[in-house]
């Protein structure tokens, strides 16, 4: 009976000892947070704004078609090419007079090829607006179609892009915006907002509406069908007091930093509400729960 009350004092202190070497280790490591990073309150310049994605596409899109059955004598451009109103974009023979120069032709007879090549003249269709060609579809000698695409020409590529209804408060007509191609994403470009459709688009249950934009440069790498991202500003603040987003951590619908109390060996760390203003993604204001003198930190991971 002794012997079993010694092994089960023994047992007890074991335990004991067990738990208080652990809360040893739990508070040591508490006491040794590490600071990784330390920022105090800097005026900067922060702009607010929302990503959309959009698409390059023609203002007027037009397709020059044949006039009849016939064969194509001859394109006179490429894609790409800018051209004017009137300006010949190609000539279109009917089925009968190529016929009739092929015939003259084939029996070796130059006069008569050139008296039936005068005499019945190859059409001209002419370019109906300025602009530039999108797309060559037909060569030269390829046999077409009454109304069959040869060509596909615009008069200008402007951004549309569908936005939220919810969103549409930001947008205002004559409104500069910043985009970029997603094909070249270190190339910005400035745009103005000249359109907002009066129709909406519902996809998947979200109301949409078509917002038009114009580019204000034309970048030489601009193709039809491009995807654009486009950036609508929200709301703008000159020299607002800011830290870096990473140091702030949510709980709930609180903002809460890391304040550093006093510069000693041995600095105490409390945590404080903040409440918080304009963010663009790096930074963001704190309007108020800290001054300017105070740091804020974040620890090291453990």
């Amino acid at each position: 009976m002794i012997m079993n009350k010694k092994k089960k004092i023994v047992y007890l202190f074991l335990f004991v000892l067990v738990i208080v070497i652990a809360l040893i280790i739990v508070v040591f490591k508490t006491k040794k947070q590490v600071i990784d990073e330390e920022e105090t309150l800097k005026p900067r310049d922060l702009y607010e704004e929302f990503m959309e994605s959009g698409v390059l596409y023609p203002r007027n899109r037009i397709e020059i078609v044949s006039l009849f059955d016939g064969i194509i004598e001859k394109i006179c451009v490429n894609e790409g090419d800018l051209v004017k109103k009137g300006q010949v974009l190609f000539w279109l023979s009917s089925i009968e007079r190529a016929v009739i120069v092929d015939a003259a032709m084939v029996s070796g007879e130059s006069k008569n090829c050139n008296k039936w090549g005068n005499t019945f003249k190859a059409t001209p269709v002419l370019a109906p607006i300025d602009g530039f060609i999108i797309h060559r579809i037909k060569e030269p000698k390829q046999t077409v179609g009454f109304r069959e695409n040869i060509l596909v020409m615009a008069d200008d590529l402007i951004v549309c892009v569908n936005i939220n209804e919810i969103d549409l408060k930001h947008i205002k007509i004559g409104s500069k915006v910043n985009m970029y191609l997603d094909a070249y994403p270190e190339i910005e470009f400035e745009g103005i907002v000249e359109h907002i459709s009066y129709e909406s688009l519902v996809i998947n249950n979200i109301v949409l509406y078509m917002v038009k934009i114009k580019p204000i440069n034309k970048l030489e790498m601009f193709r039809s069908g491009m995807s654009v991202t486009v950036m609508i500003p929200i709301s703008s603040k000159k020299n607002a007091l800011s830290i870096p987003i990473k140091f702030i951590s949510e709980e709930g619908q609180k903002k809460i930093v890391i304040v550093k109390m006093g510069n000693g060996r041995k600095p105490a760390f409390c945590m404080r509400e903040v409440k918080t203003g304009v963010s663009d993604g790096r930074f963001i204001e704190i309007v108020s729960g800290l001054n300017i003198a105070e740091k804020v930190v974040t620890f090291k991971s453990k």
